[in-house]
């Protein structure tokens, strides 16, 4: 496998070949990637569809979870998310190079579980009559990901570590919602997801503190320092402290993201 492999498959347009792509990278030995050299291509857009059509999130319309149509544009708001999250991963795999090889299995492997969970949903929304592309979406994930491509240490910080956090925070609530109108099914597919996304956030965790330590640097300050810089001091809360515990925020984090949404408040 070479960086050249995942640069194929992060600019695989068709969402199904992408999957398998991505399976199939991370199958595959990455000891040769971290003797990998050279300079990555510059990508400003990767591999997707022609739809969904992307506009300004706020243009993007209200989910109410009572109709089906409600349900399935909450659907593939997700699973737009976990999209490109495969690109997210393989990015991060085919970025930066000369990384031990427990980067590149790191970031395969959860660009492998973003592709089920991508997998999962465009199942599920096939059951409203739906298809990934049918509904609207936004571009921010993306944005942030060629913010970021300059520093190996900025994206472990905010991708991982708020953007995929993210989730940690919101899909307990729609967890609750979809219960309360009995969508057990949908329920099942958040639920495995917010499962396996606390791993992702741990590797993001792991590897931003690999990056920040050599250089001298607090991870600590240094996150909140990247988040008022890049993200205007970052997404308001509520938190789920514990599942951001398990991904190995440190206690000096949770304290200071609480002590912030209680400023903004």
């Amino acid at each position: 496998m070479t960086p050249d492999d995942i640069h194929a498959a992060l600019m695989t347009r068709d969402p199904r070949a992408k999957c398998l792509a991505t399976r199939a990278l991370y199958a595959a030995d990455p000891g040769a990637l971290a003797a990998s050299s050279g300079v990555a291509e510059d990508i400003p857009v990767p591999g997707r569809p022609e739809r969904p059509t992307l506009v300004h999130p706020s243009k993007l319309a209200r989910r109410g979870l009572g109709t089906d149509y409600g349900r399935a544009a909450l659907i593939h708001a997700i699973a737009h998310i976990e999209f490109n999250a495969i690109n997210l991963g393989l990015d991060a795999a085919y970025r930066y190079r000369g990384m031990p090889a427990t980067y590149y299995a790191d970031w395969l492997s959860m660009a492998a579980d973003e592709s089920r969970h991508f997998e999962m949903l465009n199942a599920r929304l096939a059951d409203f009559g739906y298809a990934y592309g049918d509904f609207d979406a936004h571009n921010g994930l993306w944005e942030m990901a060629a913010k970021t491509a300059h520093d190996p240490m900025v994206r472990m910080a905010l991708v991982p570590r708020v953007l995929e956090a993210r989730g940690l925070d919101v899909t307990p609530a729609m967890i609750d919602k979809l219960k309360s109108v009995g969508d057990d099914k949908t329920v099942a597919i958040f639920e495995q997801i917010l499962k396996e996304e606390v791993p992702h956030v741990e590797i993001g965790t792991r590897w931003f503190r690999y990056f920040a330590e050599p250089r001298g640097l607090d991870p600590d300050k240094t996150f909140f320092k990247l988040l008022d810089e890049y993200m205007n001091g970052g997404p308001p809360g509520p938190y789920n402290m514990d599942a951001r515990r398990q991904a190995r925020f440190s206690e000096p984090e949770l304290q200071e993201l609480g002590a912030r949404d209680k400023r903004r408040t």
